[in-house]
This record gives C-alpha cells, structure tokens and sequence, in this order.
C-alpha cells in the first residue's frame, strides 16, 4: 500500500465453537428452550437419568418391560431435543407433528411393556400389534436421523427390506411383515430390544451421567494443562500436548467431534502460534482425539457393546485394549515429533507454561477415575454400580474445587447432560439392533461368512483386509456404536472362522470402524478441526490418516498376533510385541513424514518402511530382518548426517 496504514498480519478471527458443533456434530443441533420450558424439559430429563440409574442398580423388572420402557423415554425425549431440521430455531416451538410423533412412538413401547407377557405368547401379532409396531420403528428411526444422521438409516432400511424379501416362504405380504415386526420390535432377542439397546441401559447410560458430573469438575482443563507441564517445553511442544491431552481426556470422553472440538479450540491456536500448518495442527487433534474412543476404561460406547456380544467380562476388555491404545497414541505422537524435527519447531517457553505446584494441588480431580478403575478392576458389584460409586466420589471432589465447585444446580445440569447424551447412543444402538435382528433372522450372516472364507481361500491376511475395508466404508456413515454392532453380527465371526481369537476380531472391527472419523471422503472428526483451523478440510483429513497410521497397523498385530492384547501369553511375549510393533510404527511413520535423523530420499523411505512392516508382522526370522533393515537406514542416516546438514 502507498498510502495509509500498513495492512494488519492475518489473524485468525475468533471461532464460534458452537457452530462448528453444530456443523459437524448432529448431537449438538437441539431445540432452543428458554425460561419455564427449559426448566421443564430439563426436569424431564434429569428425571430420566435418576429412573434409569434406580431401574440399573435396585429394580428387578421384567427384560421386556425395562428396555421397552427405556427406548418409549428415549423416544419421547428425543422429540423434545432434536428438531426436524437443521438451522435457526423458534424459541421454545414444538410443531404438531413431533407432538402426534413423540406420543405415537413412546406410546407404542409403553404399550409392549404394559403387555409383553401376554405378546411373548402370542405365535402371530394382530393387526393393530403390526400397525403399533411400524410406528415403533418408523419413530425411533426419526429420532436417529436427527440426532446420528441419515446413513445409517439407509443402511438398516437395506436390511429391513431384505429381510421383507427374505420371508417369501409366507403366503403373503402380510405375513412376511407380520413376522419382521414381530422379531424386530417385540422380542428381546432380536432387533430394537436386544443386545445393543440392553447393553445401553444397563452400562452405558451410567457411564454417560458419570461422564458429565466428571466434566463439571474441570478435569478437561486440567488434562490440557498437565499435558503441557509434560512435553510443551519440547519441540513441537503444542502438538505434543494434544495428542498427551487427548489421550487423558479419553478415558472420560468417547465423542471424536467433541474432543476435538473441546481440547482443538486450545491445542490447535497454539500449534500454529508455534509453526505447524494448520492442516497438520488440525490433522494433529482430530487422529489424537479419535483415539479417545480406544483408550480405556470407557472407551465410548463400545466396551460394553463389546462385553455382551462377547461374554468376556468388561473389566478383561479394558485390560486388553491398554497396549493397542497406547501403541496408537505413541504413533500419533511419533510422526508429530518427527514433524517438528523436520521443520525445526520450537516448544513453549518457560512463561508460557502452567506452573507444577497449583497443578500438583488439584490432582485430587483424578480421584474419581481412580475409584472407578479399581472398583472395574475388583469389585464383584455390576459396572454401573462403580460408575455410580464413582459419581458419588466426583461429588465429593468438586466440594474442594473452588473454579468448578459441585453445587446443587451443577448436579441438576449434570443430571439432565446425562439425559440428553443418552438419546444419540441409545437410538443409535435401537437402529443398529434392527439391523443386527435382520441379520440374525434371514440368516444372512452364515451367508456373508461362507462367502468372504471361500474368498480368502485360507489366506487370513486377505480375510482381514476385505474386512477392513467393510468396516472403513460402513464407518463413513455409520457411528462407531452402531458400525460396530453391525460389524460384530457380520464380519468379526468372519474373522473367528479364520482363527483369529474371538476378541481379537470383535477389536479389530471396532478399530476399523472408529478411524472411518479420520478417512476421506466422511471424516467428521478431521473437518472439525479444520474448520477450528481454518484448514483446506480433505489436505486435513489425509494428513489425519497418515498421522493416525498406528491405527490401520495396530489391529493386524494384534490379530495375527493376540499376545498385545494379552491373550494366552507371558509378560516376556507381551513386552517384545510391544516393542518391536513400537519400532515399525516408529519407522513406517518416519517413512511417511520422509524423515528420521534428517530428510530421507525415497529410496530410503521405501526401505524403512519395507523393515517397518516386517517388524509388526509377528515372526522371529521377519523381527530379524526388519530391526536389520531399520538399524541399516539409521546408520546411513547418522554417516550423512553433516553432508545433508
């Protein structure tokens, strides 16, 4: 410019949180209550989380009528929450239509519930039963589109009409939809009722309240400050704080937008004040984030999913993901080192630090975490009896914080997130037991087992990788809660047909599932934290999914073989797959950041990765070759190291 003032450097206007949840984060797009109304609804709502913890911990009720009468309150709150429709919404509006809705579909479980016993016995449904029992489905159905999405919904829609085509043996259309109604809506068995929706009234709703009574004491805040007490001095500091706090925030959190979101709208300003580019820091949250939902012990939703599908009990599940969790975050926070080496970063200086002692003061914050995994750990009581022992105690804990001090009204607002969490996980898990019911009742899973074993004609690694790819491109549409029910009726048997240990498949259908958040073209946990980072959205999501690389490697150690998920193993065995998993991860992210002790040429590149994969393949003669290899190119690096610098 000739004249006038020089023109300000860029800055990076303020982010409105709220709309990138919103945008990204179906879960996030609720009804605008104010004043009596809202007191109201979050009445109902705290109401709800208190019957379910009573009906949890001390009621003996009939299956039928505890989850019927679950699913009728999570489709009457759902209505009172989700509006139809994205966008700005009228204050405190519920149009005629959700109202004819919410009272059609509550009232038809609450139907089944008054008179389950008496429909257990019946060998065909009358015809309003059938009429009661589409509304059932079409409602729960609406509620999922808005709270989840419209994917999944196409998906089960596929199934449901297929298991219409599959019932030709019946006379007639109608019975045919006498027969689906009947196994998807009345029977615990099979469709909205069974497993997925018990396994979310049982455990995981207590988990879900737990969660928000934790984050009313600040502990997320806490977590981001004590990662940068760690490793922010170091360089590249920022990046590494994320991934560290991302880690911690994931034993309490399993949303892959939300922690995104939450922890990127501090990590991801401070990675670019440092030098990343924002297609990296924001690549940097969103795979350090969706690691949460595989770091235990809550692990989202899938955990407990994974304890009923299974039998093993959810204390062994827990114990088992910690080294493949681990392994995944170390990978993340590798590449990010190798980034910072590669492009000189510096880390925070002294100032910018969060001083030791006032942190040291507040580490009581974990107290409640603590109580929780011990209780998992020991106590013969049900999971949701810990989860509840463990609110109690955050409680307690949030009496001695003075910044988030727990009060009656804090107590009422946690009581009422919980209730409104558990409509998402809950209509999510009702739509995927439709579609794991008409799985089960045309049989289609031996059909899809039969097919995929004669595919790989014996070859697990190709078994594995057809399944792979099932669960990445179900995963781009489909929640995790969801993509690994369906996976679980489908592919993980697949896998044990192979002879690959029962849990190994059910975790690597879930792992699969989960970084579908990172891969293009649906990458909702990577377009979140561009949008924070004001980001190209697909440069993100393929820098995501190179950082997130221990995620598609760790799940084939681990299948091939089960000693790093301390299956059948000794410690010795458990320690050496860790470390040499940890050194191919280590050199096939040095291969692909094109970095080691300096820049390598791509001969190089080739090579270490070569020894990388070798490494994590599990085999004495292939962990030879591989450490060989690696050794190889390291000391090439160090001989050349004066003549590259």
């Amino acid at each position: 410019m000739l004249f006038g003032k020089k023109k300000a450097p860029d800055v990076q206007e303020p982010m409105d949180l709220d709309s990138v949840m919103k945008k990204f984060d179906r879960e996030s797009n609720t009804r605008v209550w104010e004043g009596a109304p809202k007191i109201v609804i979050q009445c109902i709502l705290a109401f709800f989380s208190v019957f379910c913890l009573y009906v949890t911990l001390f009621a003996n009720w009939l299956d039928e009528l505890r989850l019927a009468t679950f699913v009728a309150y999570i489709v009457l709150m759902g209505y009172l929450v989700f509006p139809a429709r994205k966008g700005k919404q009228r204050v405190n509006y519920l149009p005629w239509y959700d109202i004819l809705l919410m009272l059609g579909g509550a009232g038809t479980f609450f139907y089944y519930a008054m008179n389950a016993v008496e429909i257990a016995q019946q060998s065909v449904l009358e015809p309003f039963q059938v009429v009661l029992g589409v509304i059932a489905i079409l409602s729960l159905a609406e509620v999922c589109r808005r709270s989840v999405g419209l994917p999944i919904l196409i998906v089960a829609g596929c199934f449901v009409v297929y298991a219409l085509i599959w019932g030709l043996n019946n006379p007639s259309f109608a019975g045919r939809l006498n027969l689906t109604v009947k196994s998807l809506v009345y029977s615990k068995e099979s469709g909205i009722l069974s497993t997925p929706i018990n396994a979310c009234s049982k455990f995981i709703v207590a988990f879900i309240i737990f969660g928000a009574f934790l984050e009313r004491t600040g502990i997320a805040d806490f977590f981001i400050k004590i990662a940068n007490t760690i490793v922010g001095r170091f360089s590249g500091g920022p990046a590494k704080v994320a991934v560290v706090a991302s880690a911690l925030m994931g034993m309490v959190s399993g949303s892959s937008v939300a922690n995104t979101v939450g922890s990127g709208s501090v990590t991801i300003p401070m990675m670019k004040k440092t030098g990343y580019k924002p297609e990296f820091a924001a690549a940097t949250e969103a795979s350090a984030s969706t690691g949460g939902q595989i770091m235990p012990p809550i692990m989202g939703a899938a955990a407990f999913l994974m304890a009923e599908s299974t039998g093993v009990p959810y204390s062994n599940i827990v114990l088992c993901a910690i080294l493949p969790a681990i392994l995944y975050f170390v990978g993340v926070f590798i590449s990010v080192h190798l980034e910072a080496k590669k492009e000189g970063l510096r880390g925070l200086s002294k100032e910018e630090l969060p001083r030791l002692v006032p942190l040291l003061k507040k580490s009581y914050l974990l107290l409640p975490l603590i109580v929780l995994i011990y209780l998992v750990g020991t106590s013969t009581r049900s999971i949701a009896y810990s989860a509840a022992i463990a609110m109690v105690v955050t409680i307690v804990v949030g009496l001695f914080n003075k910044e988030n001090r727990i009060t009656p009204k804090r107590i009422f607002e946690a009581l009422a997130a919980g209730g409104q969490g558990m409509i998402t996980v809950a209509a999510a898990c009702g739509i995927a037991g439709i579609v794991a019911g008409a799985i089960s009742i045309t049989g289609l899973a031996n059909t899809i087992i039969n097919g995929v074993v004669a595919l790989a004609n014996g070859q697990v690694i190709i078994a594995l990788i057809l399944t792979m790819l099932c669960c990445i491109v179900l995963g781009m549409g489909v929640p995790t809660t969801a993509n690994y029910c369906i996976m679980a009726a489908t592919c993980a048997p697949i896998l044990t047909q192979m002879g690959v240990p029962l849990l190994a498949s059910h975790f690597f259908v879930f792992y699969f599932g989960i970084v579908a958040d990172l891969t293009p073209p649906v990458a909702l946990a990577a377009y979140a934290g561009a949008a924070i980072a004001q980001a190209n959205p697909m440069k993100t999501a393929i820098t995501a999914t190179k950082l997130a690389i221990g995620a598609f490697i760790v799940p084939y150690v681990f299948a091939l073989n089960p000693a790093l998920l301390l299956i059948d193993t000794s410690a010795i065995e458990a320690v050496i797959i860790c470390i040499t998993s940890l050194v191919g991860i280590y050199a096939v992210s040095a291969s692909l950041e094109g970095y080691l002790i300096h820049s390598m040429p791509w001969y190089q590149r080739i090579i270490i990765a070569v020894g990388g994969l070798l490494l994590i393949y599990p085999g004495v003669v292939t962990d030879v070759i591989g450490v060989a290899i690696v050794a190889l190119i390291a000391v090439i690096q160090l001989l050349t190291r004066k003549k590259v610098c």
